[in-house]
């Protein structure tokens, strides 16, 4: 092998050990390794920084905008709303969500379709009485799989688009995804509604409307009120008046410590914290019940103050507050809002509230005035659960919105304008229609997915080069031996869906499109089956709550352990496998 061949393997190596170990956040890897692509040599200076200018990067940043917009004026939620019922049977309300949920997936971003059917299918769950965890991770799968069926659905598509551009001096068309991308979102749709939510455990998931509520149960603590009647008694002595509000009494903080286990024989003096836990509106009524007050809730009139409210929120691994304390960002102080509490998978911890690093997939209870917290939510990266903590919907301009998108994509598919100039044309109409405020142009982009996508772009381009993804593609071959073309599009598609349920998808498109592409060569076939066999790959990650953003957000509100993903996960994996590689050799013979 030549020097950078060495080089470059050697450093993704690197690359794809930190992006699994997980520690160190995947877009500061990327720009990390392109620097030291650069320095060494491998990549040249004056083209380390072309893939912030690539049409895929600038595409998959306009999606995201659209994707905003469309839940601004309610776009989402008035398909969505017109599906729901608590009352259908759960295989039902399976099925109609993953279709609407797919249907949304195709058209904006799946992780903005996610979020909004979220709060609706929680809310199903709560009327119905039953397990939310029955069925979210259908609906999480759903919209996983809907974003193959367009080229905007998913940021692997839109990578392989362009990838094919240039590559062979086309790109993949807005539906060319459609036929295949249709076929595995039907099966797997079918697959999660009739047979998947089965293979779900009950246990630690399985409860009442109360017990799985809107995030589950949370962590909170509530200091003594100068006039308070708890004073003097202690956590023992409350215990009927919290059993009466659900709610459990954990202990006691003094002096900014834990004390050892519940303290129920420990008189409450006046500095105390007491700890609960419960759901919002249990710890809120014990609160008020109590004569207790939330740390910090005089800073804002107090916790039942008409002008506060109470928010959940998801933590995606890209928050601001992943990794952090409230206590560290100051969250008080700068927001003028409370983290009232953490609900983490069910499971209880010892630290403070305010000095708990935060992990992406937990849950968090924010308390201040609506407008405070929804622009606090948005400062932190969080999701709102709570439809009132989202941006004000303005529903008189839904159909406009969706217009304007439907005229935008029309003329692209028309051949009028690229996709990127007719995007950008609907981004501004936005813009100018009040859609979309200026501050939410740049806060509805994810920026470490660009600077991932932007800093992986000239590596991949390195790589195939130097010659790098000619080897991988030969070693890949050697080990098929006298296997059928079939067979080597299964085995690459198995190896991309792997990578993928552990790396993030984009940068697993970037690396396996070049490595599709000289396989195909090597056996002097098209390459777009192998393309499409990537894309379709690079997007199923089923296995892993880190694979995909969208199972990440639900592993908190749905109590899902690390391994629950592999009982619907694996099964679905195989049968999108067992699917795609017969339809993609129909619709794009060899």
């Amino acid at each position: 092998m030549t020097y950078e061949q060495i080089f470059l393997f050697t450093l993704l190596g690197f690359v794809f050990a930190f992006l699994v170990w997980g520690r160190i956040r995947y877009d500061l890897v990327a720009f990390s390794a392109l620097i030291i692509a650069v320095i060494g040599g491998v990549v040249p200076m004056e083209h380390a920084f072309e893939g912030f200018g690539h049409e895929a990067v600038i595409i998959i940043a306009l999606v995201l905008i659209v994707s905003r917009a469309m839940m601004n004026a309610g776009a989402v939620e008035l398909v969505a709303r017109l599906v729901i019922s608590p009352d259908r049977p759960l295989s039902t309300h399976i099925g109609i969500m993953s279709v609407v949920g797919a249907a949304m997936s195709a058209i904006i971003n799946n992780v903005a379709a996610l979020v909004m059917l979220m709060t609706l299918d929680i809310e199903a769950a709560k009327k119905a009485k039953r397990a939310v965890s029955r069925s979210l991770m259908p609906l999480s799968f759903a919209t996983i799989l809907g974003g193959m069926i367009t080229l905007i659905g998913t940021p692997p598509n839109i990578v392989i688009a362009q990838f094919r551009e240039r590559a062979l001096g086309t790109p993949f068309s807005m539906f060319d995804f459609s036929p295949v991308g249709l076929v595995c979102a039907v099966v797997g749709i079918v697959f999660v509604t009739t047979i998947g939510w089965r293979l779900l455990p009950e246990a630690g998931t399985e409860g009442t409307a109360s017990e799985a509520s809107d995030s589950g149960l949370f962590v909170a603590e509530a200091a003594l009120d100068e006039k308070s009647k708890t004073m003097g008694q202690t956590p023992g002595d409350l215990m009927p008046l919290a059993d009466e509000h659900d709610v459990t009494i954990l202990g006691l903080v003094r002096n900014g410590k834990r004390l050892p286990g519940f303290a129920s024989n420990e008189e409450i003096r006046a500095s105390d914290l007491l700890v609960l836990e419960g759901d919002p509106k249990a710890i809120e009524a014990f609160i008020g019940a109590a004569e207790l007050k939330a740390q910090g809730a005089e800073d804002h009139g107090g916790l039942r103050g008409k002008s506060l409210t109470l928010v959940e929120a998801i933590v995606p691994d890209n928050a601001r507050i992943v990794g952090r304390t409230a206590m560290g960002l100051r969250l008080l102080y700068r927001r003028g809002v409370t983290l009232l509490g953490v609900s983490r998978q069910g499971k209880r911890f010892r630290e403070r509230v305010r000095k708990l690093p935060i992990l992406p997939g937990d849950v968090v209870l924010l308390l201040g005035p609506e407008a405070r917290v929804a622009d606090a939510a948005e400062w932190l990266g969080v999701l709102p659960l709570a439809e009132k903590s989202h941006v004000v919907v303005q529903r008189n301009k839904a159909l406009f919105a969706i217009g304007a998108f439907g005229i935008g994509v029309a003329a692209a598919v028309a051949g009028l304008m690229p996709l990127a100039i007719a995007l950008a044309a609907v981004v501004a109409v936005y813009a100018l229609t009040n859609i979309v405020g200026a501050r939410e142009v740049y806060e509805a982009v994810e920026w470490p997915v660009i600077v991932l996508l932007a800093s992986l772009i000239p590596l991949g381009l390195a790589l195939e080069s130097s010659g790098g993804t000619l080897l991988i593609a030969e070693a890949i071959l050697s080990l098929t031996g006298s296997l059928p073309t079939w067979g080597i599009l299964a085995l690459l598609m198995v190896v991309t869906m792997t990578l993928s349920d552990f790396l993030n998808n984009v940068a697993t498109a970037l690396i396996a499109a070049p490595v599709g592409l000289s396989i195909a060569q090597s056996l002097e076939v098209s390459p777009d089956p192998f393309l499409m066999g990537v894309a379709v790959a690079a997007s199923c990650a089923f296995l892993t709550p880190i694979g995909h953003k969208n199972n990440t957000i639900i592993m908190g509100p749905g109590g899902y352990r690390f391994g629950d993903y592999w009982r619907m996960g694996l099964p679905l994996e195989i049968l999108i496998i067992v699917v795609a590689v017969p339809s993609i050799l129909f619709f794009w013979p060899l």
